[in-house]
């Protein structure tokens, strides 16, 4: 029994010795420090977060019906557009996808300032020619641009490194 006794607290005095010596001793990086880091880069005063509004994917399809009818296996439903437009856009919960026939080449990630996920009207968003404004500041080489000495709705596109085409189309 005093053998076991001794086996108990030799195996609780190695744990707590280890565990001492590993919080003393190792190198452990703040974290905290490098997350307040890292969103200050991204939140700086200087730069402030784009306001983009509602996020969908268009997509190129060479069926529309085909496509509409996969997509519903997904348990997307339409939400806008028409048969007859060649074009469709569907819906599941907040993922917007646009089905387009014969419209454009490839894919396209679309943006619409202004909008929600539902195509309601969001208070505070960025127009688009500010976007376009903060996006040249940076360098971004711009496809299309919207009129800066208009207002209302405007389109601007862009590439992005790996040829995907992005629009950032305001409806309003």
């Amino acid at each position: 029994m005093k053998n076991t006794l001794l086996i108990i607290i030799a195996l609780a005095a190695t744990f707590w010795f280890g565990f001492f010596f590993k919080t003393i001793f190792s190198i452990q990086p703040d974290n905290k420090t490098n997350i307040k880091q890292t969103d200050d880069k991204i939140n700086s005063p200087k730069e402030k977060n784009l306001k983009l509004g509602a996020f969908s994917v268009s997509l190129n399809v060479k069926d529309l019906t085909i496509s509409k009818q996969f997509y519903e296996n997904f348990g997307f439903t339409v939400f806008g557009g028409g048969m007859e437009k060649n074009y469709l856009i569907m819906k599941n919960e907040n993922s917007l996808i646009g089905l387009f026939q014969g419209m454009f080449e490839g894919n396209i990630l679309t943006f619409n300032p202004g909008w929600d996920e539902n195509a309601k009207n969001i208070e505070k968003f960025d127009d688009v020619r500010e976007i376009q404004k903060q996006l040249k500041a940076k360098g971004i080489k711009l496809t299309a641009e919207a009129d800066e000495k208009t207002a209302g709705p405007a389109s601007l596109m862009a590439t992005d490194p790996d040829g995907n085409v992005i629009l950032i189309d305001q409806h309003r």
